[in-house]
């Protein structure tokens, strides 16, 4: 099973987050998943990331394959989007990673339940 990781668990790995670490290893371990991660959700990493941080971090994101966002992705997250922001403030990376997850069978690990109200995805706290 496809499992996609929000940008939380990645960001809190970089940061030497023990949890994350444990994680990860479980993840990596788990024959039955395969890690991926949102192209929007890299981005967030990519985009912030210090420029002596860049080596270790890029070495560490190979470990994940990146979904490409899609047309129907889009479309899908925008629905999303729109039913969910304004009751639930879901943002338009989180209702990405969400669409991304339905078009493919995947399921999203993250910190942030809150951020993914969506009954149609599945959902689960990475710790």
């Amino acid at each position: 099973m496809r499992v996609y990781l929000d940008s939380d668990v990645l960001i809190w790995h970089l940061r030497g987050e023990p949890k994350a670490k444990r994680f990860l290893k479980r993840v990596w371990k788990n024959d039955n998943l395969e890690p991926w991660t949102g192209a929007v959700q890299r981005g967030e990493i990519v985009f912030f990331m210090k420029p002596e941080e860049e080596e270790a971090t890029l070495e560490f994101l190979s470990h994940f394959a990146t979904a490409p966002v899609t047309r129907e992705i889009i479309d899908r997250a925008g629905e999303l989007y729109r039913k969910w922001n304004p009751s639930h403030g879901v943002d338009f990376n989180d209702a990405i990673l969400a669409a991304t997850a339905m078009e493919t069978g995947g399921k999203v690990f993250t910190l942030n339940t809150k951020h993914y109200p969506m009954k149609d995805v599945e959902i689960e706290k990475a710790w």
